[in-house]
């Protein structure tokens, strides 16, 4: 198995597509095409990691957070990150990062936490904008069925719960074939009419290189007339964030003690505690702040996150409790999701949850 066929199965769970355009992710240190012999998954890429994996044999180490985020101009060993590249190349070790195409799917970072909370009924927070293609092009009448029936294969027409969603239209095509054409009607320098249908598709980003193969491999046309479009529309299954429900309502401080017994962290920096009870929860892995106005608007009772500024808390308003848990509490079961996740997908091979402690912060 290279790690190519590794990386093929996360990107089944969380396709690099749905990544913020600020980030990086992807294979970072490494190539494709070599064979693994151990995976090691782990939060944060640190030396003591690379040595980890050298020490369990691993030589690809899944990381969710990159260890290469800005561009680097060298490579003497000055920095951490430097000196992490360097040992992982020196060791012939490969580094994958997933980061924030793993926070936009629903079973990622966000899902986890709500499996944690035990909540119910999710939803997305901040519906993710921009990962929408649509697809129209014309066909004949006689191969229209066929040419949908190979777009639906591929992954068009998926919206929501809804499968094989397409809109036809009916005209007329026109067009006259080169000397050197063989169209599949019509004859050489002679204009033809056809009767056409238009079809228009919907279908999500990381499935457009597969639509394409289906387009041009069963259209009978020699030259595809198609057009793809980028919509604006947020995908309601993709996106940053999360909001569930408690089975039952809590007190707010009682669900502050469950929320540092069930994330197994010691402090809780948080806004005022309101009177009334928490039933609606907001949650979002990582740096947070972002995502109170959108957690006010979705009626949240609480937002759970980490990194909030002084400031941050004052847009609470008293309407809301934020609550800051911490960076690396936020995203700790990350690493454990992904293990899950590897070993269903690779069974009875070598994958590893890294026993490394990469929080670099501390409580007194």
């Amino acid at each position: 198995m290279t790690i190519k066929d590794v990386t093929n199965q996360l990107e089944e769970l969380a396709p690099l597509s749905y990544a913020e355009d600020f980030d990086n992710v992807g294979l970072l240190v490494g190539q494709y095409n070599k064979e693994v012999t151990g995976i090691l998954v782990t939060l944060d890429t640190l030396e003591a990691v690379v040595d980890e994996a050298v020490q369990k044999q691993c030589n690809l180490i899944v990381s969710f957070h990159p260890i290469i985020f800005r561009g680097l101009k060298k490579l003497r060993g000055d920095t951490y990150v430097e000196r992490v590249i360097l040992k992982a190349i020196k060791n012939n070790i490969a580094i994958y990062s997933m980061h924030t195409a793993l926070d936009n799917v629903r079973e990622g970072v966000n899902g986890k936490i709500c499996e944690v909370l035990g909540l119910k009924n999710k939803s997305i927070l901040i519906p993710k904008k921009g990962v929408i293609r649509k697809l129209v092009t014309y066909v004949p009448e006689s191969h229209t069925d066929s040419l949908l029936e190979a777009l639906f294969d591929a992954g068009a027409g998926n919206i929501g719960n809804y499968s094989n969603c397409s809109f036809r239209s009916a005209g007329q095509g026109s067009f006259t074939p080169g000397p050197s054409a063989r169209p599949a009607v019509g004859k050489p320098g002679i204009p033809q009419l056809e009767n056409e249908i238009r079809l228009d598709l919907t279908f999500s980003s990381d499935r457009q290189n597969e639509v394409l193969q289906a387009l041009f491999s069963h259209h009978p046309y020699e030259e595809v007339a198609y057009e793809l479009y980028t919509l604006n529309n947020a995908h309601q299954l993709l996106g940053m964030g999360m909001l569930g429900e408690l089975e039952k309502p809590l007190e707010t401080a009682k669900f502050l003690e469950l929320l540092k017994k069930r994330m197994n962290v010691s402090v809780i920096r948080h806004s005022k505690l309101l009177s009334e009870t928490v039933r609606k929860v907001a949650v979002l892995g990582g740096s947070g702040a972002f995502a109170i106005g959108p957690a006010l608007a979705a009626g949240a009772d609480i937002l759970v996150t980490s990194d909030l500024k002084y400031h941050d808390f004052f847009t609470a308003e008293g309407k809301i409790v934020l609550a800051d848990i911490g960076h690396y509490e936020t995203e700790q079961f990350t690493k454990n999701l992904l293990v899950d996740y590897l070993r269903k997908k690779i069974p009875n091979f070598a994958i590893s949850l890294s026993e490394t402690k990469t929080n670099p912060i501390n409580y007194f």
